[in-house]
Order: C-alpha cells, then sequence, then structure tokens
C-alpha cells in the first residue's frame, strides 16, 4: 500500500519548498529510501516531477485547512486518507510512478543544482 505524509507535505508548502519527496512506501520501504544514489534524471521525468510536487502542494493545503477544522481523531484519520489517496493519484497522473517520484526527491535532496532545475520548472511551467 503506498501512503503519503501529508504534514510533510504541509510543511513543505509552508516553507515553499514543494519539490521534496511527499510520497512513501509503507514504513518498513521507508528505510530504504534514504540513502536514494543520485541519479541522471530526463529533463521530461524532472517536469513530471515538478508537475506533481505543485499539484500535491495544493492538495496539502486544501486537507491541512480541513485538518485544523476537524473535531475529533476519527474525522482527521479519515482526512489524512483522503489526502493521501489524491495526493497518489496526482502523481500517477503526472506519468510518474511513486517510486520514481520518491527517487527524484531522494536526488534532490542531496543535488543543489537539481533541485534549482526543477525549481526552474516549477516557475516556468511546459507549455
Amino acid at each position: 500500500m503506498q501512503r503519503i505524509t501529508a504534514f510533510l507535505a504541509a510543511a513543505m508548502m509552508t516553507t515553499g519548498l514543494a519539490s521534496a519527496p511527499v510520497l512513501a512506501q509503507e514504513s518498513a520501504d521507508s528505510g530504504s529510501q534514504a540513502q536514494a544514489p543520485a541519479q541522471n534524471f530526463s529533463d521530461d521525468q524532472l517536469q513530471q516531477f515538478a508537475d506533481a510536487s505543485q499539484d500535491i502542494a495544493m492538495i496539502s493545503q486544501d486537507y491541512t485547512e480541513q485538518l485544523q477544522n476537524a473535531s475529533d481523531e476519527g474525522e482527521q484519520q479519515k482526512i489524512r486518507q483522503q489526502a493521501n489517496d489524491e495526493m497518489v493519484q496526482a502523481v500517477q497522473e503526472s506519468g510518474m510512478s511513486v517510486e520514481q517520484f520518491n527517487s527524484i526527491g531522494q536526488a534532490i535532496q542531496q543535488d543543489p543544482q537539481l533541485m534549482q532545475r526543477v525549481k526552474g520548472m516549477v516557475q516556468q511551467p511546459q507549455q
């Protein structure tokens, strides 16, 4: 089962860094992603990542507001699950797998030049 850490996405939105990885596999798999090797990604892959990151940031913002207004833990859990589902869908609709998205996100955290390339793509989307 694929999951997204909604609070991490919300934190990234708050700091303006929507290009870090927000998707995670089951917690058993997330440890292996911590040291993703640097890879060469195509411009198309990076653009897909940038597009998905923007969608995720918007979803996160919407659901963060809903979470703040939730009346109890049960309602919060439902909201988190809806956000997770929508974020996974946004990544898949961008043409990427969750694993690819995570891999690029990990690489961006380790490579400032790669991060700048993606930020440029976010600021100037493909036409």
